[in-house]
């Protein structure tokens, strides 16, 4: 007997989410939480049934673009693909490096 639709969608979801499929969903609905759009993705975990990431995001355009505002934030997403939670971690000019 063929599977129902109703079947078959419930044994994809059971299934696990590719990392890219992740990494784009949480990185746009992070950007719709917050109105700030990630230029990076510096850090991708697996972290228990679900991922941690870094999102570097401009915060505060400046010129010359160097003198900008750039912030990491801590993205965790639960096993179903969507953010559960959010923190800034770093903040820092653009033109700066690590040290």
């Amino acid at each position: 007997m063929a599977e129902t639709n109703t079947e078959a969608q419930r044994q994809d979801d059971d299934r696990p989410r590719p990392v890219l499929d992740v990494m784009r969903a949480a990185g746009a609905e992070f950007a719709e939480l917050t109105g700030l759009r990630p230029e990076a993705v510096t850090r991708l975990e697996k972290s228990g049934d679900g991922w941690v990431l870094d999102a570097e995001v401009l915060e505060l355009a400046r010129v010359p673009e160097t003198m900008s505002l750039m912030a990491t934030y801590e993205v965790t997403v639960g096993p179903d693909g969507e953010v559960t939670g959010y923190r800034r971690i770093r903040r820092y000019e653009r033109g700066r490096s690590d040290g």
